[in-house]
């Protein structure tokens, strides 16, 4: 397969708009779909703040590299657009089946042939997803994790169609862009990271949900006793409180407990995390 130089990423929330930067900043042409212009608008500003970030938090970033990573990163609400001469399209949208689906439908008609397909699901199996690609050999699972320039692993899953030549060209792209690629041997719901992640997330949502202690409790007790620079609801806060809600609700009871309880109790009240201003925490004033 050939090199790949082009890369369109499909959504613009938090880990859309960080992936398009982050190929952006490492050289890559990328384009950014999104289903409006009002969307769009929203992410431009986030990757504005995104550059001022990566001059904050990247070692040696400079104001060079962030304007040209800027002027690398396009927008457009028209898929045919953003898909027409792609080396490798990442989906990062909603973690509904049949959106991904009819996505991907869409996509297989307007792509070229050569055009690798991934997505970012971080609790569907790529082979759930496949049948819609038209393309199995070339489809692949590439998870990244939240704040892409600090905590840079990308979890590579293919499937038993998925080629040779298209998971090692999705290892050269994670590398490329850099990650720090993962190579799953086989499929697994949860990859590496979320297979070790949500357990302890929904065990201290258990300790809050039950007011066995309170969110900075459960904070202080894990930084303290393990040396870990942040506490389980700290991250829920850098996550976002929609897909662990989410993540929850595709559980057993109890997860979904948990989930009517996060969406009672913060999500409802517009508590969503970091990005809003609020979530565990309160950031309006930092």
């Amino acid at each position: 397969m050939g090199e790949i130089n082009r890369i369109t990423v499909l959504g613009t929330g938090v880990l859309g708009s960080q992936i398009a930067f982050q190929s952006a900043f490492k050289g890559k042409t990328v384009i950014a779909y999104d289903l409006n212009d009002d969307i769009l608008e929203n992410a431009k500003a986030h990757a504005a703040e995104l550059a001022q970030t990566y001059l904050d938090q990247v070692p040696g970033a400079t104001r060079d590299d962030v304007d040209g990573a800027l002027g690398r990163l396009s927008f457009t609400s028209d898929l045919a657009e953003a898909a027409g001469h792609a080396d490798l399209v990442i989906e990062a949208i909603p973690e509904v089946l049949k959106i991904k689906e009819d996505t991907f439908t869409k996509l297989n008609q307007l792509a070229p042939a050569s055009t690798i397909f991934a997505t970012n699901s971080s609790t569907l199996l790529p082979s759930d997803i496949a049948p819609s690609t038209g393309r199995p050999d070339r489809f692949v699972a590439m998870h990244f994790a939240n704040r892409v320039w600090q905590f840079n692993t990308c979890e590579i899953m293919g499937t038993p169609q998925t080629s040779k030549e298209t998971f090692d060209a999705a290892v050269d792209a994670a590398k490329q862009i850099g990650m720090v690629p993962i190579p799953m041997h086989k499929e697994k719901a949860g990859y590496v990271l979320n297979s070790l992640l949500v357990p302890f997330l929904n065990a201290a949502a258990e300790l809050a949900a039950g007011d066995y202690a309170d969110p900075t409790s459960v904070d202080e007790v894990w930084r303290i006793a393990t040396g870990a620079p942040l506490g389980p609801f700290q991250i829920y806060d850098i996550i976002g409180l929609t897909t662990p809600y989410n993540i929850m609700m595709a559980g057993d009871a109890e997860q979904q407990k948990l989930a009517a309880w996060l969406k009672s109790e913060y999500i409802d009240k517009g508590y969503l995390g970091l990005a809003s201003g609020r979530g565990f925490y309160d950031y309006s004033t930092q």
